[in-house]
């Protein structure tokens, strides 16, 4: 069992934002410097590593199916997600992940910006993926 992030000063990001980029498969090409104090990794830690690094074994493989569908459809995803720190701590967060495509409407990469998940969206979210998880069993 992991521990979850101590909500305090240094940890919290209300109000701000944390923002990857990766390139179409999914690799870390870009993150903000909030992302990198909430996540617990260094920027150089992160370039170059596939976004799934931050994957907390708790998330149901299922939530990530439909995230890459729509994604990779070229639509924009909404949902919360668990992340997992570099430490073993855990964090919430509502994303918002879009497709970054090129002139010809190709999709080059991805984009996701994040904000802290409310409590309500946490207590609801994980007792939906608590479920989700027992039928993957």
């Amino acid at each position: 069992m992991t521990k979850v992030m101590p909500i305090n000063e240094e940890y919290s990001f209300d109000d701000k934002v944390i923002i990857t980029q990766t390139d179409s498969a999914g690799v870390i090409t870009y993150a903000n410097r909030m992302f990198c104090k909430v996540s617990g990794y260094t920027y150089d830690e992160l370039i170059g590593q596939p976004h799934k690094v931050l994957r907390h074994p708790d998330m149901p493989k299922k939530v990530f199916e439909k995230v890459w569908k729509t994604i990779s459809s070229g639509q924009a995803w909404n949902g919360i997600i668990k992340n997992l720190r570099s430490d073993g701590l855990y964090y919430w967060v509502n994303a918002e992940i879009l497709p970054i495509v090129d002139d010809e409407y190709n999709i080059t990469g991805y984009i996701s910006v994040r904000k802290q998940a409310s409590f309500k969206d946490i207590k609801e979210s994980q007792e939906l993926y608590e479920k989700m998880l027992i039928d993957e069993e």
